[in-house]
């Protein structure tokens, strides 16, 4: 049986307009909370210096739509080409119904919507499923976009002196942005392997709270608190090993990668992944100090950075990072 190959033909990203320096966001929020806040506090903890925050009337959709226009229009396509659409995401729109539909029905187009949501690994994981849905025959064409907007939930008045910047300083690495990928067949290359981790016992380490079963209503629930070391912890203890055994089943090492595209969320986080796994900072795409963290955006944004100057062989190791907590890598060489 010979199993179809399936990659990524196009990749695009959107950002909003206002960008806003890191200095000035730690002003906004000393100011408003009565703080003293050393001088570029933030900016040092976080590797962040800027990023784009959405206006009022941007939303996650917004941000995904303009990305999915801007990939169909690269791939010469329209929006009725698309078999299935994907919103995979960690924001959304609203509750219900899923954003997938408010994206399709600006797009026009007619495909099975639906969304992926899995914290910061949501838009590899959305990838992950349209191929899958293309090999067991599903689906010819599968567009991915994400629209993400975690700046919504970053405090701007917190109480409780430094214990509650210590709660919240998490969402300060935000930054927003969108991301759309198109999947199909390929007759080379392709998405060559995946790995996973999961160690949901981790799930209470950060995210945010509100909008479900558990807490459906209330402001103080919408914000994103997390405890920053302990998820670093856990990343660093199971980062290596997803890495070393993608090598060992792959036979490939990093000589063997143009880029690798990692989940940027802190710049000491990004630091200590290099250190662990060795990876050279050369191959590296980094949009953390510009953009912050953007969710699951991430990886897409950093990919359609250097997808242009892709050629027919080169290869990619997307490796995603996750709340609740979850690891992800994809091997992925341009037809």
């Amino acid at each position: 049986m010979i199993m179809t190959r399936v990659g990524i033909t196009a990749a695009a990203s959107a950002l909003p307009e206002r960008e806003v320096e890191t200095a000035d966001l730690q002003r906004q929020v000393a100011d408003a909370s009565g703080l003293r806040l050393p001088d570029g506090m933030f900016e040092q903890l976080t590797g962040v210096r800027r990023r784009r925050i959405a206006a009022g009337d941007e939303y996650a959709s917004t941000l995904a739509v303009a990305a999915a226009r801007r990939v169909l229009d690269d791939a010469g396509l329209d929006p009725l080409d698309v078999d299935v659409l994907l919103f995979a995401s960690a924001s959304r729109d609203m509750a219900e119904p899923a954003t997938a539909h408010v994206v399709q029905a600006e797009l026009g187009s007619r495909a099975h919507a639906l969304d992926v949501t899995n914290a910061c690994n949501s838009f590899i994981n959305g990838i992950d499923l349209a191929r899958s849905l293309i090999i067991a025959g599903r689906a010819g064409r599968v567009l991915v976009v994400t629209g993400e907007t975690p700046t919504r939930a970053m405090r701007t008045t917190l109480t409780g002196g430094m214990q509650a910047v210590r709660d919240a300083f998490a969402g300060y690495t935000f930054g927003d942005g969108g991301a759309a990928v198109l999947v199909e067949p390929v007759g080379s290359g392709g998405i060559l392997d995946i790995d996973t981790e999961t160690h949901s016992e981790h799930w209470r380490v950060g995210g945010i709270p509100g909008g479900g079963s558990r807490l459906p209503r209330g402001d103080e629930h919408t914000y994103f608190s997390g405890e920053g070391h302990t998820l670093r912890a856990v990343f660093e203890k199971i980062g290596a090993g997803i890495i070393e055994r993608v090598a060992a089943r792959t036979g490939l090492d990093w000589d063997d990668y143009r880029h690798v595209l990692v989940h940027q969320v802190t710049g000491p986080y990004l630091a200590r992944f290099v250190e662990i796994t060795g990876v050279p900072e050369s191959k590296l795409v980094p949009t953390l100090p510009s953009l912050g963290n953007l969710a699951s955006a991430s990886l897409g944004v950093q990919l359609t950075r250097v997808f242009p100057g892709l050629r027919s062989g080169d290869r990619i190791l997307l490796v995603g990072l996750g709340g609740g907590v979850s690891m992800m890598t994809m091997v992925w060489e341009k037809a």
